[in-house]
């Protein structure tokens, strides 16, 4: 199982050295992988009393692909995971753009996590339509694949079309891994029929057993083996009982992650020297 680090985005500040300081130390100290989280606009409180999202225009977001175009340059092992990029509020081929450049000043080590979220402010400001988000990100999905894999492409799509035109310069891979991240039903089958792999970063119960079972059903009928698709969970050490992670690790082991990332906000640290003590006694602790 490859263990990786979630940048600490609300917390990280904007010193562009301590971000470099803090993604050298994550490789340093053996993580296999970084994860950085998405959005664009943030919605003002102000106006919005009733407002219930997670995130507010008070929140801190770096983007993601220009802080991993910085990041590239800088390290030299450590896979650059975008969880999520919300798809369906970017321009398709723009996103195909970003990436592949990513993907080729990092030598290839982008992995490009997806998702729909679920903002309808930020939708609106980027001027993207927010209820048919879902099944116009399959589409996308279609077309990223196939903007990496050929120099000149035609595509014909219901909300995309390209004439005889493509990307210069390509991916390394020409194939970029998408995964997906959300827990609906459809997002699952999304999953099973398009996805490299799925982020499941809710509390490991009863009902998530059900659906990494519900999953596996779906991979099967899209004539595709369950062990050909990566699970990600995640640990985030101020949600969970410190007494439990590492039965954490180890159910989802036996569960058959392929990868895990711990998270490490909402401990209370004020600098990105203080994450960086929390992953290096986390790793020390669990032993990885």
């Amino acid at each position: 199982m490859r263990v990786g680090a979630v940048f600490p985005q609300i917390e990280s500040g904007t010193d562009p050295v301590a971000l470099r300081d803090y993604a050298q130390a994550v490789e340093a100290m053996g993580y296999t992988h970084l994860v950085i989280y998405d959005h664009v606009l943030g919605a003002s409180t102000a106006t919005r009393p009733g407002w219930t999202g997670p995130y507010s225009s008070e929140s801190l977001f770096h983007e993601p692909f220009v802080l991993f175009g910085y990041l590239a340059g800088l390290t030299s092992t450590l896979e650059l995971v975008t969880a999520v990029i919300i798809l369906p509020q970017r321009q398709t081929a723009l996103v195909a753009k970003q990436a592949a450049e990513v993907d080729l000043l990092s030598g290839g080590r982008l992995r490009l996590g997806v998702g729909v979220g679920w903002n309808a402010v930020e939708y609106e400001g980027l001027n993207e339509a927010f209820g048919n988000r879902g099944v116009r990100s399959e589409e996308q999905i279609a077309l990223l694949r196939a903007l990496w894999a050929d120099p000149v492409i035609d595509f014909h799509g219901r909300w995309h079309t390209i004439n005889q035109a493509g990307l210069n310069p390509l991916p390394p891979r020409r194939s970029i891994p998408i995964w997906i991240g959300g827990y609906s039903e459809v997002t699952l089958k999304r999953v099973a029929q398009l996805g490299d792999g799925w982020f499941p970063w809710r509390p490991l119960d009863d009902e998530l057993r059900s659906q990494l079972e519900r999953l596996h059903g779906y991979i099967q009928a899209a004539g595709r083996d369950p062990a050909s698709i990566g699970l990600e969970p995640q640990l985030s050490l101020a949600r969970l009982p410190e007494a439990t992670w590492e039965t954490f690790v180890r159910d989802w082991q036996d569960l058959g992650a392929t990868h895990l990332c711990i998270n490490t906000m909402g401990l209370g640290h004020t600098s990105l020297d203080a994450h960086i003590a929390s992953l290096r006694m986390i790793k020390e602790r669990l032993g990885f």
